[in-house]
């Protein structure tokens, strides 16, 4: 009987509303159109909850968390059937036998809210709850609350019980920032809520009933209250004894709350911008960009991949990096320490193994989503790029050994007119010399042998964004660009010395989406830029300049170490890039604008740097 009158007071109730509705508002037209829009937007293949996105470190170890609200989803199977009790205890008791509304508990809140001039009591199912969450908000009107109704009702008319349950659990709202069961496991806890003991659980379900109120960070004591409130609750349900309940209540309560991981900064950062790049390759928005016919077309492409990056960073994809946390610990240290004022610096470390980025700061006390040196810094490369553009080519074209002999006096191709560092004017030195104390003479002399077209051939396979026709001349030779090069271009390319191979490094190994399958990779790409012969030479090469050449201050005893230095004209940029046997590390330093270095020159920043993250 109590139903029935129910319902007739709800159907009353909607010809009251329908007439208002019509006369008054908008809504009505909404509701007309509902039938249509709910069949497409409720279904579980429609529903799309933001969820929270880890970064892991190459141990597994979560190092920083993408994507707000804070949420990591929970299935239906792994949610203890306890918690599931007590949350329809406490929210809902005739949720398994309702069709997404109660007719009593309405009619209780209408007559309720009468004596209101505004909403008191909703009477809200789970059901209606979750049709809130995910479509309408948190807006208290009587049409809204009957625009809830219809989504309450297509709900339960496209979902089981139990799929409204897991969106239900994973969607409501826990207090400080936390939305869904697991998250809130893992806030208070730091525990899954499969290891949640039933006390726990209880506590962790009386917080969204009022979250406000009863936030377990400033009013523990009344969810303390309500956590036994609800244990009485299913005792009455007849879910629980009363002994267990007596028991669960005695259990302490002590939280655990977990701060939000955002460890390593420069290196969350540039993941989000790799996985932006794999993302573009994956799915062809880098072919489409590079197919554009006009730039209004290349930023609509530009928008369409942004999308689609923010669709896949909120879907909780877990991105399994290859972060060394001491190896970025120490560069971080390095950088810091070695910078003072408005210095900047970057650098870059990769496993010449799996030539995957091990370590990456991107500037002197570096924030999050600040410029990032370390990749969206180009400078003119100097010197550092003599192995890559003018040694390592002529060697390979005309099988010269490390002894060969070559005139390092400065040298003029018609205006062009070079100064060796200093002034100085060594004459006849051996190639091994001449790289290791960096003559310019000697770099234009061998560029010209070797052509320009073919030097720069040499260096086409590396990952040189910013290189144009317009480089293409015998100033290149010794680190003269229209734009240069990023300290992780430079390191990368250096990794061809490893073995002669090239492959670009990357960060990011995979990404897995919420059910553990791998979505994206990179594709491994091994190219074969330098013969055997030649990555032998300029292994010797690189040693003789950590040894007794400009990288000597940078040396480390490791079993293998070979170290090319740079500066650029008026001392405007550091340069120190070379490997040991197991890594690649560059180092730059400068000022965002250019300016003249020359008084620290003797301080050696940048060997300090790479010296204190190698040893």
């Amino acid at each position: 009987m109590r139903v029935f009158a129910g319902y007739v007071t709800v159907i009353g109730l909607m010809l009251i509303f329908f007439s208002t509705l019509f006369f008054a508002t908008d809504e009505w037209k909404k509701v007309q159109s509902f039938q249509h829009e709910l069949e497409h937007a409720v279904s579980t293949d429609t529903i799309d909850l933001n969820r929270t996105s880890l970064l892991l470190d190459q141990n597994g170890k979560i190092f920083s968390e993408v994507n707000r609200p804070y949420r990591l989803y929970v299935p239906d199977e792994q949610i203890p059937p306890f918690l599931k009790d007590i949350l329809v205890a406490s929210e809902d008791q005739h949720f398994y036998e309702h069709v997404g509304f109660d007719a009593g508990a309405i009619l209780r809140a209408v007559v309720k809210n009468l004596v209101f001039t505004h909403i008191q009591q909703g009477g809200s199912t789970i059901t209606q709850q979750l049709a809130r969450n995910l479509y309408l908000g948190q807006e208290k009107t009587y049409n809204r609350k009957l625009t809830e109704l219809f989504y309450a009702h297509e709900i339960e008319q496209s979902l089981s019980k139990d799929e409204i349950l897991e969106l239900y659990m994973n969607v409501i709202y826990f207090s400080n920032g936390v939305y869904g069961i697991e998250t809130a496991s893992q806030y208070y806890f730091q525990k899954s809520v499969t290891e949640l003991n039933q006390a726990e659980m209880t506590f962790l379900a009386s917080i969204p009933n009022n979250p406000g109120k009863y936030d377990p960070l400033d009013h523990f004591d009344q969810a303390k209250i309500r956590q036994e409130r609800l244990l009485d609750i299913l005792v009455s349900t007849g879910k629980l004894s009363s002994d267990d309940a007596e028991k669960w209540k005695k259990v302490p309560i002590s939280l655990n709350v977990r701060k939000r991981t955002d460890l390593y900064p420069d290196y969350a950062f540039y993941v989000e911008n790799e996985l932006k790049e794999l993302i573009a390759r994956n799915e062809g928005f880098k072919v489409e960009m590079e197919n554009a016919s006009s730039q209004e077309e290349k930023n609509r492409i530009a928008e369409k991949l942004e999308e689609r990056f923010q669709e896949v960073i909120s879907s909780g994809v877990r991105i399994q990096t290859a972060l060394d946390p001491i190896l970025q610990q120490k560069s971080v240290h390095a950088l810091n320490a070695q910078l003072q004022k408005e210095l900047q610096g970057a650098t870059v470390t990769i496993d010449n193994k799996t030539r995957s980025i091990v370590a990456l700061s991107g500037g002197r006390n570096y924030k999050k989503y600040n410029f990032n040196h370390a990749f969206q810094a180009f400078r003119q490369p100097g010197s550092v790029i003599k192995p890559l553009l003018v040694y390592a080519p002529y060697i390979e074209k005309f099988k010269a050994g490390i002894y060969d002999k070559v005139n390092a006096n400065q040298y003029c191709i018609g205006d062009y007119c070079p100064i060796n560092y200093g002034g100085v004017q060594p004459g006849t030195v051996t190639l091994n010399q001449a790289l290791a104390q960096s003559y310019n003479g000697s770099a234009v002399r061998l560029m010209e042998k070797v052509g320009i077209e073919g030097a720069f051939q040499s260096i086409s396979p590396f990952s040189f964004e910013r290189v144009i026709s317009d480089d293409k001349t015998y100033a290149s030779s010794i680190g003269g660009f229209t734009y240069g090069m990023s300290p992780l271009e430079l390191t990368d390319a250096y990794t061809s010395f490893i073995d002669g191979s090239y492959q670009e490094s990357h960060a990011i190994i995979h990404v897995k989406d919420s059910q553990g399958k791998v979505i994206y990779q990179w594709k491994k790409e091994p190219k074969k830029v330098w013969s055997s012969d030649t990555t032998s030479k300029l292994r010797k090469m690189l040693h003789e300049g950590a040894t007794t050449g400009t990288g000597r201050a940078a040396y480390v005893s490791k079993p293998y170490v070979g170290i090319k230095t740079g500066t650029t004209n008026n001392y405007h940029d550091y340069w120190v890039i070379g490997l040991t046997d197991t890594l690649t590390t560059g180092v730059w330093v400068g000022h965002d604008i250019p300016r003249d270095m020359s008084a620290i020159e003797r301080q050696r920043p940048s060997h300090n740097i790479w010296k204190e993250i190698m040893e």
